[in-house]
């Protein structure tokens, strides 16, 4: 076996081509884990915004809050029906209504829709992971607004202190800021939910109610007692579950759409590797014909080659994979596939996604370096030796 002290010094020594190489496969790994990150950030991002002990009921038919519709005294019944099956903990429930309203971008790129969401004074008390960061809560009853943390100053009259308008001649004004440890709630609007009820003509109406059970074993009872109900006309589901769906369209397409892009620079990178080696093959003939000649067998010769190989892809591969750690502190905005509204996240990093990018890396290093490396071991040591 070639030790492998031999293979380290020789891409020490030629610098630029192993550097060039290394970066072609540090982009890759980069990408890919971009990608992975965005497509794990939109899921966390939804999956911070469930609790394992509360259920959402929609409109039977309904895919989301947006297109649901709940009388007020059918949310009543919901409440009553969850105490029943298990629910003492204050507040029991809370009946919210979802809209969107345009903004403008403050770049000047257009406008976008934006969640706004109709919330009573149980629902900060509901959350317990939300947090007043900045201004106050608004008084109940008033054009007074919270904004969620992920919105402040991307859009024009969206800054504590500012207003804009709900509809047409509608403004309501800015009085706090909360955040909920990066959850989706941080790329919504609240207000008071008689105040879109009256702006929207949705009187009488809520789009989803919420009730936290005692325990998560408690759902299925709640589920029965809900959906057995025919005239209610009402389906009951786990939060976190519900989240999931709303985020499975968005991340999909996001992680697809990187891997794809990973996947045409690995084909480049792999070319750059494979031209590497082979000029490493070129310029080292009389030394691995000097090996050959003291004894080195050819597969000694092919594992040497592609064992350098892996060392040079795996360096490309951590490199990408440190400097993908850094997009952890990016925010970015995109549009949900199923509200069609902006929700703001953050790449999400996890040790099994920094793993798949090396092993990416080491995969493109082994397939750049094998033809070289049979190319190496044919070498004969009589004609490498006259060269």
């Amino acid at each position: 076996m070639v030790p492998i002290k031999y293979n380290v010094r020789n891409l020490v020594v030629r610098k630029t081509t192993t550097l060039a190489a290394a970066a072609g496969l540090a982009l890759v790994a980069f990408v890919f884990a971009t990608a992975m990150m965005l497509g794990n950030g939109i899921k966390k991002a939804f999956g911070r915004s469930a609790g394992s002990d509360v259920a959402i009921v929609l409109r039977k038919g309904s895919d989301s809050e947006m297109s649901s519709g709940i009388e007020d005294n059918q949310q009543n019944l919901v409440i009553a029906q969850a105490q029943q099956v298990g629910a003492s903990r204050q507040p029991v429930g809370v009946g919210e209504l979802v809209v969107v309203v345009l903004a403008d971008r403050v770049d000047g790129q257009g406008f976008t829709n934006i969640t706004v969401r109709g919330v009573s004074e149980d629902s900060m008390k509901f959350r317990p992971t939300m947090k007043l960061v900045d201004g106050r809560l608004p008084a109940a009853g008033t054009d007074e607004v919270m904004l969620g943390a992920g919105l402040r100053g991307r859009y024009k009259g969206m800054d504590l202190g500012q207003t804009f308008d709900l509809k047409k001649n509608r403004p309501v004004k800015i009085v706090g800021v909360f955040a909920d440890q990066g959850s989706s709630f941080e790329s919504e609007v609240w207000a008071d939910v008689h105040t879109i009820k009256q702006a929207f003509g949705r009187e009488g109406y809520v789009s989803s109610v919420r009730v936290r059970l005692d325990s998560p074993s408690k759902f299925d009872a709640f589920k029965a007692l809900i959906e057995q109900n025919r005239q209610l006309g009402l389906l009951a589901m786990r939060e976190p579950d519900y989240y999931e769906k709303q985020s499975e369209m968005t991340a999909t397409f996001l992680t697809v759409l990187g891997t794809l892009i990973a996947v045409f620079f690995s084909l480049g990178a792999m070319i750059g590797a494979m031209i590497t080696m082979h000029a490493q093959v070129a310029n080292r003939q009389r030394e691995i014909g000097t090996l050959r000649a003291l004894g080195f067998s050819r597969l000694s010769i092919l594992t040497s080659f592609m064992l350098e190989s892996l060392v040079l892809a795996l360096a490309g591969g951590m490199v990408g994979a440190a400097i993908s750690l850094a997009m952890q502190f990016v925010r970015i905005t995109t549009l949900n596939q199923t509200t069609w509204s902006e929700i703001v996240f953050t790449f999400e990093p996890t040790p099994e996604i920094l793993v798949r990018s090396l092993v990416l890396a080491a995969v493109m290093g082994l397939i750049g370096g094998f033809l070289p490396a049979i190319r190496a071991a044919r070498v004969s040591p009589v004609e490498a030796m006259r060269a």
